[in-house]
């Protein structure tokens, strides 16, 4: 029977046995946390014999403060993770795509979340639907996915275009782009959850981890 073991390091109570249990293991939120308190608990899970701790929405103070730690560690600007200890070697791969460039932060969310949990991860980006020709081109590259995460503000109809051209699950992530009635991601939200074409999967405004975890999830099974 799996452990349910806790670490009580102060600020937090860390669920040590998560991976164990669920495939993915506790994952420090560092946004609203202080760079101490991240720090303190990315080493509370390195401590109870994690092999990998890591945070995401990591700020550039507590980016600082992770690198005058651990010297080692991996830190994305970008993606806003930061990682130490080691990588489990890929298995599987998961296809990512962006509508725009401006969808960069949240795909590199989604990226750095699959290499954390052990999933290989390709990219192609800016292939929204103001020039369709774009994602038809990457049509062939859907069906040796084991799964497709697509990243999309403005209006939100990648997904749907993408679920139409292939048997993949397509995780969808609306992003916080686009012009004031995109009202910060809620129109793209509401348009992946009327997606015509069935098999679209959506998480919620800008979360590329959670998309990145089932993805992750997604892809292992797939492998097994």
């Amino acid at each position: 029977m799996t452990e349910n073991r806790t670490a009580d390091v102060g600020v937090a109570r860390l669920d040590v046995d998560r991976a164990a249990r669920t495939g993915t293991p506790e994952v420090v939120y560092a946004e609203g946390k202080t760079p101490a308190q991240t720090v303190t608990c990315l080493a509370g899970l390195l401590d109870a014999g994690a092999p990998l701790a890591w945070a995401t929405r990591v700020s550039p103070a507590t980016a600082a403060a992770v690198l005058e730690r651990w010297p080692e560690a991996h830190v994305d600007p970008v993606a806003r993770v930061a990682r130490v200890g080691t990588v489990p070697p890929p298995v599987g791969e998961v296809l990512v795509l962006t509508a725009g460039t401006s969808d960069d932060a949240v795909a590199a969310e989604v990226a750095a979340t699959l290499t954390a949990s052990g999933v290989g991860c390709r990219r192609v980006d800016d292939v929204g639907v103001a020039g369709i020709h774009r994602v038809l081109a990457v049509a062939p590259d859907l069906a040796r996915a084991d799964a497709v995460v697509v990243v999309a503000g403005m209006d939100g109809a990648l997904p749907s275009v993408v679920a139409g051209l292939t048997d993949r699950l397509v995780v969808a992530v609306p992003t916080s782009v686009g012009y004031g009635a995109a009202f910060d991601g809620l129109a793209a939200l509401l348009t992946m959850l009327t997606a015509c074409a069935p098999g679209v999967l959506v998480v919620n405004i800008d979360n590329g981890f959670g998309a990145g975890v089932a993805a992750a999830r997604i892809a292992r099974s797939a492998q097994r």
